[in-house]
């Protein structure tokens, strides 16, 4: 689990602009109470360095991984924020 710093510096970061990239996000916070494991604090790091559209149209399965971002940690985490 990452430490109490780091998980609030990873829930700053993950304020999206977008309502629907928010709930979602809160959402995956709100299942993890106990805290955030390393690989998913990547997989969630990663996924925030996309833009709010691109992250939503993985979040809605419009789109898959690809590319860089297709890694196993990215895709656990997103397996957890799908709706």
């Amino acid at each position: 689990m990452i430490d109490e710093r780091a998980l609030s510096k990873l829930r700053w970061r993950c304020r999206r602009g977008l309502l629907e990239n928010d709930l979602l996000i809160e959402r995956f916070f709100n299942r993890h109470p106990e805290g955030v494991s390393v690989s998913h604090a990547d997989g969630l790091t990663t996924l925030m360095d996309l833009s709010d559209n691109d992250l939503l149209d993985l979040l809605l399965r419009r789109k898959e991984p690809s590319g860089e971002i297709d890694t196993a940690e990215v895709r656990e985490v997103l397996a957890e924020l799908r709706p």
